[in-house]
């Protein structure tokens, strides 16, 4: 095996009087490719930080072999003393470095090299950083969240960049796909230490979990021997002195042991507080055409989503996901078009903004709205700092302000926040941006089990193949297709022969398939020229949406009837009448909302004038 170009070895530091390295190991060498993983605060950015020569460890050894060239991406770039982006990338090239290819790269990545520092976005930030620490083209890259802020197209182009160079990478990323298309070496830091494994991420989780599965075992082989040797002690065993002092000595060092042994760290559990179910249509959208200062971001899109709909909504950096995000759920006007929103919605919305509370606000602050110490979940109250603890928080945080968080513990924060709140849609705008992949998992399971309706704008390929039903995309000018299925549906679904072509400009957007009932014996039978709406059929249409809101409004209320811990015991009678009505009151809602779709299907397939 080749001699690294870098290598740590030993590396120990402390924080605060708490260890976060202790005796960490990372080497790699010529055109290695390894990723480092680890939870949200195990220490990997420090460790890279220490790699870099940026960073000095209490105790261990930094070796780079002379003349090997290091870059490093930071999380958080600084741009002070440069004014344009090309100055910034510049100052990165050696005097012997071709600087051209600065300005090939930030060109290739979106920027001319004369956008001002202080005015770039937190994804033109990002650019321009990839731009200086590929520009030299080094030895060795030390990448610490590359695809952070990046749009979907900059993702794959820097995936495609990083598999054709030459140089040795180290990548720390939340991004699954990101890390098994481009590892082949994995390092895992966990309670302060190091452990390799010789394949790529793709790997590492089955390796993990054995691991943990074997230290398990060992530890608790661990404690039946401290027992024996404690029962020895007690029992009153005599023998020669020499030999008792050994056991007591050994019984002390296997104490040690145990205590110096931190468990692996608790799992992160979500709950998402749900209220009751919104009716069966969530949102229905007609014609949405929107534009900012001559640029149309959205021209003439339809769609229609139901109840347990979880869609993803993807596109480049300004192609204006969030823009019919906020006019799909009626927080923006569409400069033409409609939106109408479903019954009973109790919308909770995870910006992709981290910064809306106060630095100095407290955790405890931040979960209970400054109102006490308890936290409502599901309608149940519960201690904050026992909250916390199912979001990997410490105790002693719970007074800590939001200014000392890392960004991985402030984007759990703000997930802890969102899912207290009772909902029966989440709006989820960039929820993976620095979530752990442990910390993925579980949200993607809560997601998959949310029984209510998802919106989710992300660029985490990944996250959208395991969570949403069907994807929402953007095209050319200001167009936007539906997708049935994940992302990589998506991609075969573009690149099908067989597939339509592209809705043209101003022509309407299809709605998905999956909100479509197959065999309508109305439009099976006869043709939409002929067929019409009859008198019943239309008033039908007319009359049912008031007849959803009387069954909607007669819901909430037996709700908040049944909510009474003490009527069961109080009148039994209202109790079971109570019950009775609810059942009856959600069966005749389902069944005037089924037949309200029918029929507006219906209308729509034959061309009708919308109801009024």
């Amino acid at each position: 095996m080749a001699p690294p170009l870098l290598a740590l070895r030993g590396i120990h530091l402390t924080f605060g009087g708490t260890p976060l390295l202790t005796g960490a190991d990372l080497a790699v060498a010529p055109g290695e490719r390894v990723c480092l993983v680890g939870r949200n605060g195990s220490g990997k950015s420090t460790l890279l930080r220490i790699a870099a020569g940026l960073a000095e460890p209490d105790r261990g050894e930094r070796f780079a072999q002379p003349g090997a060239l290091v870059r490093y991406l930071p999380q958080e770039v600084d741009f002070s003393g440069f004014a344009t982006t090309l100055a910034y990338v510049d100052a990165g090239l050696g005097p012997a470095q071709d600087p051209y290819r600065a300005r090939y790269l930030l060109e290739t990545l979106g920027l001319d090299g004369t956008e001002s520092v202080e005015t770039l976005s937190g994804g033109e930030a990002r650019r321009a950083a990839l731009a200086r620490s590929l520009a030299p083209e080094p030895d060795v890259l030390l990448l610490d969240e590359p695809t952070n802020h990046l749009d979907l197209p900059a993702i794959e182009w820097l995936e495609a960049e990083l598999q054709a160079s030459r140089s040795a990478l180290v990548l720390i990323s939340h991004d699954r796909r990101f890390l098994e298309n481009l590892s082949r070496a994995t390092v895992w830091l966990d309670r302060g230490s190091t452990q390799r494994l010789e394949q790529g991420f793709g790997a590492f989780e089955a390796w993990r979990d054995a691991l943990i599965e074997q230290q398990e075992s060992e530890r608790h082989k661990l404690d039946r021997r401290i027992a024996r040797e404690e029962s020895w002690m007690h029992g009153g065993v005599t023998a020669r002195r020499k030999r008792n002092v050994r056991r007591v000595a050994e019984l002390a060092r296997m104490r040690m042991e145990r205590r110096e042994a931190r468990r692996v760290e608790g799992d992160v559990r979500f709950t998402a507080g749900q209220s009751g179910p919104s009716g069966r249509l969530v949102i229905e959208a007609t014609g949405l055409t929107k534009a900012f200062e001559g640029k149309v971001v959205a021209r003439n899109f339809s769609t229609r989503i139901v109840r347990g709909d979880r869609i993803g909504i993807v596109g480049p950096n300004g192609a204006g996901k969030t823009t019919l995000l906020e006019m799909l759920t009626g927080r923006l006007r569409p400069d033409s078009g409609e939106v109408r929103l479903g019954t009973g919605l109790d919308v909770v919305r995870l910006d992709q903004r981290r910064d809306e509370l106060a630095p100095a606000m407290t955790v405890t602050e931040a979960l209970t709205g400054g109102r006490g110490d308890k936290v409502v979940v599901n309608g149940q109250p519960r201690h904050v700092a026992s909250y916390m603890k199912d979001f990997l928080f410490q105790p002693e945080q719970a007074l800590s302000p939001l200014s000392v968080l890392s960004g991985g513990e402030r984007a759990r924060l703000m997930l802890a926040r969102a899912l207290a709140r009772p909902s029966n849609l989440l709006v989820l705008d960039e929820p993976t941006n620095d979530l752990d992949l442990e910390t993925l998992e579980l949200l993607q399971e809560l997601l998959a089990d949310y029984t209510g309706t998802v919106l989710l704008v992300s660029h985490d390929r990944d996250f959208l193949d395991r969570v949403v039903t069907s994807v929402i995309a953007a095209e050319a000018d200001g167009r936007w297709i539906e997708y049935a299925g994940g992302y990589s549906d998506m991609l075969a679904q573009r690149s099908g022969a067989d597939l339509p072509p592209v809705a043209a400009a101003g022509s309407p957007a299809p709605a998905s398939a999956r909100t479509r009932p197959a065999g309508n014996s109305a439009t099976d039978t006869l043709p939409p020229q002929k067929r019409k709406l009859s008198f019943n059929e239309k008033h039908a249409l007319a009359t049912l949406p008031r007849t959803i809101e009387v069954l909607q409004r007669e819901i909430e209320a037996l709700h908040r009837t049944l909510s009474d811990p003490e009527l069961y015991s109080r009148d039994t009678g209202a109790f079971d009448a109570a019950t009775v009505r609810l059942g009856k009151a959600e069966a005749s809602l389902a069944a005037a909302e089924d037949r309200w779709l029918e029929l507006e299907l219906l209308r729509e397939e034959l061309g009708g004038p919308a109801a009024s």
